[in-house]
């Protein structure tokens, strides 16, 4: 269990999870500035008695974007309706998604960046000028014939922007980008899931599992959950920041909020590559990780916190690295250590 990435750990089930979420901006803690562009789109279009423009949502996995899309839909009386890149597979799939919509809905695509480019480019009339040409048929008798969309919002959101083509991003009227909580802001929202559970929770309980969250909601929402299971079999329900550490401790996720398996990276980099440079695939190969998994979800938090550093040849450990994990690093050598 250690192993498995914090973002998917005992993942609660879609009711529980939509119960926690925030269903208006007033409630929705962290990116002020970004809430704040936000809400002046939405006013805008409420007065002019239009749809918003589509928008894009970018930032690593767990941070509020599914959140957000909901938030958008609801502030401005429309339908939400939510699907993901890989499950569009051709364009047919995606005619039905858009003809199926009324005016005003919100169609939200995550992981918008895996989108096949046959796919992509039928999205561009609908987006732009809201209209789909679909052909009907095959070889001589295929025709073309040309329907009207209803105006709608498209709610992109993806865990890496990059991939996403030049056409696409120009499309899109609104681009925002989440980042990382503070530890402050995860509290809140720790003690606000407490109330919605009905989990009595104090303020130094709450910042301990925030402290360990890694700037993440979602993650946090997973701890604290795991965190009511311990208080409720090993103590009497209460979470304190004793019983937050005892708990986590059990989940073997530190101090500084790395897991079982970042520990085993920073491991690997140094020992079995001598600190580096490595490739994402040969990382991934000697941990038993998939590439994926470690770019989306332990890599951004262990650059971010200064344990490893990204270079055109690969992955660096830092001296960071070597402190966490009791080494010293020698000079006169890569790979050497105390």
């Amino acid at each position: 269990m250690a192993d498995r990435p914090l973002d998917t750990l005992n993942r609660p089930d879609a009711a529980l999870e939509q119960t926690l979420r925030p269903s208006a901006f007033d409630d929705f803690t962290g990116q002020p500035k970004v809430k704040e562009r936000l809400e002046i789109a939405v006013e805008a279009a409420q007065r002019r008695k239009e749809a918003l423009d589509h928008i894009l949502l970018s930032g690593p996995p767990g941070l509020g974007k599914t959140t957000i899309a909901n938030i958008l839909a609801k502030a401005m009386g429309g339908n939400l309706k939510a699907t993901s890149g890989p499950t569009i597979e051709k364009a047919s799939d995606l005619a039905g998604l858009l003809t199926n919509l009324e005016e005003g809905d919100v169609l939200f695509i995550d992981e918008i960046h895996r989108l096949q480019k046959t796919v992509e480019e039928y999205l561009y009339p609908a987006m732009e000028d809201f209209r789909l040409d679909i052909i009907i048929d095959q070889g001589p008798n295929a025709r073309s014939v040309r329907l009207t969309l209803p105006r709608f919002t498209l709610i992109g959101a993806t865990t890496r922007s990059g991939l996403l083509s030049s056409p696409m991003l120009t499309r899109f009227g609104i681009r925002e980008r989440l980042d990382y909580y503070s530890a402050e802001q995860i509290q809140k929202i720790v003690l606000r899931a407490g109330r919605l559970l009905k989990v009595p929770v104090d303020d130094a309980g709450a910042m301990e599992i925030a402290r360990r969250s890694r700037g993440t909601p979602r993650i946090a929402g997973n701890l604290l959950r795991r965190v009511r299971d311990y208080a409720e079999v090993r103590a009497d329900g209460r979470i304190t920041v004793e019983l937050a550490d005892r708990a986590l401790g059990i989940l073997e996720i530190d101090e500084n909020g790395l897991d079982e398996m970042d520990k085993r990276i920073l491991e690997t980099v140094i020992v079995k590559f001598g600190g580096g440079p490595v490739g994402v695939n040969s990382l991934a190969v000697a941990v038993g990780e998939e590439p994926d998994t470690i770019e989306e979800v332990h890599e951004p938090f262990l650059i971010m916190e200064g344990y490893l550093n990204r270079t055109p040849q690969g992955r660096v450990a830092t001296d960071r690295s070597y402190r966490k994990l009791g080494l010293k690093p020698l000079a006169g050598g890569q790979g050497k250590f105390l």
